[in-house]
């Protein structure tokens, strides 16, 4: 059994094809290749099942009782079953104790407390009560050198355009 187990596990071993009996596949690449030859040969698809304790495993739909039964691959996964049933009465034990800390915050207080106002673009910004320079004015400034500024509108004719006019 063991040196079975170990040969199944050799990427480089043939395996044939349920789908084609000619195709002999590497090990490493027979999963692709099942996914790619059950939509070439949908007839054969129709008459085969696949295994629930390993994919690769394609057998007449007659015959997929029998292989549930005597599937190497089910005592893995049943001994997986097992393992996480223990560790899952652990868990639960250890999370039924944790407690939700306290919260410190209120935001509904937050909000009545907030005595700045908001920021709107383009207007004057008065600094909050609460700090030393309430009284200043924060004006927006502009980067443009002096005497120059920024226009109110677009000219009606952009000088870049020749209403579709190619020249």
């Amino acid at each position: 059994m063991e040196e079975t187990y170990i040969d199944s596990l050799d990427p480089e071993k043939l395996l044939q094809c349920p789908y084609d009996k000619n195709h002999q596949i590497r090990a490493c690449r027979f999963p692709y290749h099942l996914i790619k030859c059950r939509k070439n040969h949908p007839d054969v698809a129709n008459k085969l099942s696949t295994c629930p304790f390993n994919a690769r495993h394609q057998v007449p739909q007659a015959e997929i009782s029998h292989r549930i039964s005597s599937c190497d691959d089910k005592s893995c996964i049943e001994q997986d079953v097992v393992n996480q049933g223990r560790n899952l009465g652990q868990e639960t034990l250890a999370e039924s104790t944790w407690q939700c800390p306290p919260c410190d915050e209120d935001w509904d207080k937050d909000l009545w407390e907030q005595t700045s106002t908001p920021f709107v673009s383009g207007t004057a910004n008065y600094c909050g009560n609460n700090s030393p320079a309430s009284n200043i004015v924060m004006e927006h400034k502009s980067n443009l050198a002096s005497g120059m500024r920024v226009p109110k509108s677009l000219p009606y004719v952009l000088p870049w355009k020749n209403n579709g006019n190619a020249q």
